[in-house]
């Protein structure tokens, strides 16, 4: 195992890497306000984050990643184009034991802010990449999370359904119960359908009052107005089946990216939203190939990062050690704007990036890992 000193000497060459590409370096806090975090993720990230109080500073987290502190940074200084680079630790909270899965490590990174050619810089951010990565010899995969966001905009389904499924988009679980329930795939709970029932004949303040004294933190008015939701989406019909096969065979993909192209074209045949991504992604290539990236040698995944990358919501990439499944990816990134514009306040700037381990990177330089 590398020393830390050796880890930090390893972070600090891969910065360097990205200063010569014209990044400012940046060192955000350590303790990050918990309020931002939260706001982003809800209470899931107190589940993966170091949480402290402050007597003057109210709630910290020990700081869990750099890109939202960076996005942070520069959206308040309201600056146009710039690109950043980092290296430091960031801390996770681990529940269970896993090999290569440390709750404190080194990351390196490096974010551009660039609204004149999105395409280009996400090629430059994954060529960077890659080539600070190619001695180790790892396998490239790639996605893009804008398939699944437009598809779920072409659904026949109300705004609250969509809303719903875009939340949970990266959390494929929750994901898939919502669009079996939605698309009546799977039957009513018996608890719900009894409260539905319910519902249909009696008033929402005569079903409260009925069930004792409210012991909990939610108003009577939000009680009732969620009741009121649940008899209007039980009411909606439901998803066409055809649509949620659809989906299933968007998130199914992973193939050569030219291949997964040209099968997602099909796709967009019955669901036209598609079409402006898939724009976006037969250029991205374009620009990729225009760079001297092997696209035969990569493997595109639909559902690529839809468990490990909640603020991306575009373009996402990672270098994995081929035979180790149990290593977590040496390498990922991908686009965020999203993110800009909700820490932006409405304001929002195109953006990509991405971190390496530099401990990992060491690691399986040696041939520690294995």
């Amino acid at each position: 195992m590398p020393t830390k000193d050796q880890v930090r000497a390893e972070a600090g060459r891969l910065q360097g890497l990205f200063l010569e590409a014209g990044a400012t370096a940046v060192d955000p806090d350590i303790l990050q306000p918990a309020d931002t975090l939260l706001d982003l993720y809800g209470e899931d990230i107190r589940a993966r984050a170091y949480v402290t109080a402050d007597p003057l500073q109210g709630e910290q987290m020990l700081r869990p990643d750099f890109t939202v502190p960076v996005v942070q940074m520069h959206m308040a200084a309201g600056q146009g184009a710039a690109r950043y680079t980092y290296a430091g630790e960031v801390f996770r909270r681990q529940e269970v034991a896993e090999p290569g899965r440390a709750n404190e490590y080194f990351q390196a990174g490096l974010e551009i802010f660039d609204a004149a050619d999105p395409e280009e810089a996400e090629a430059e951010v994954f060529v960077r990449f890659a080539s600070a990565l190619a001695p180790l010899g790892l396998r490239a995969a790639m996605g893009d999370i804008g398939l699944l966001t437009a598809a779920i905009s072409g659904l026949e389904a109300s705004a609250p359904r969509k809303a719903a499924l875009l939340r949970h988009a990266w959390r494929p679980q929750r994901f898939r119960a919502l669009l079996d329930r939605y698309s009546g795939r799977v039957p009513v709970p018996p608890a719900r359908a009894a409260l539905l029932k319910r519902l249909a004949v009696e008033p929402a303040a005569e079903i409260m009052a009925a069930t004792g004294p409210q012991i909990g933190l939610r108003a009577p008015e939000e009680i009732a107005a969620r009741l009121a939701r649940l008899a209007a989406d039980a009411a909606e019909p439901p998803i066409p089946a055809a649509q949620v096969t659809l989906i299933d065979d968007l998130l199914a993909i992973r193939a050569a990216p030219v291949n997964a192209l040209a099968r997602l074209r099909d796709i967009a045949v019955d669901m036209p939203a598609l079409d402006p991504a898939l724009d976006r992604l037969e250029r991205r290539l374009d620009v990729m190939r225009a760079h001297g990236v092997d696209l035969e040698a990569l493997e595109f995944e639909a559902s690529y990062g839809r468990t490990t990358m909640e603020y991306y919501d575009g373009f996402v990439f990672g270098f994995y050690a081929g035979g180790q499944p149990h290593l977590p990816p040496v390498a990922s990134g991908g686009r965020y704007d999203a993110l800009t514009r909700v820490l932006g306040q409405g304001r929002e700037m195109p953006a990509v990036g991405g971190m390496i381990r530099p401990g990992l990177v060491l690691e399986l330089a040696t041939g520690g890992a294995a």
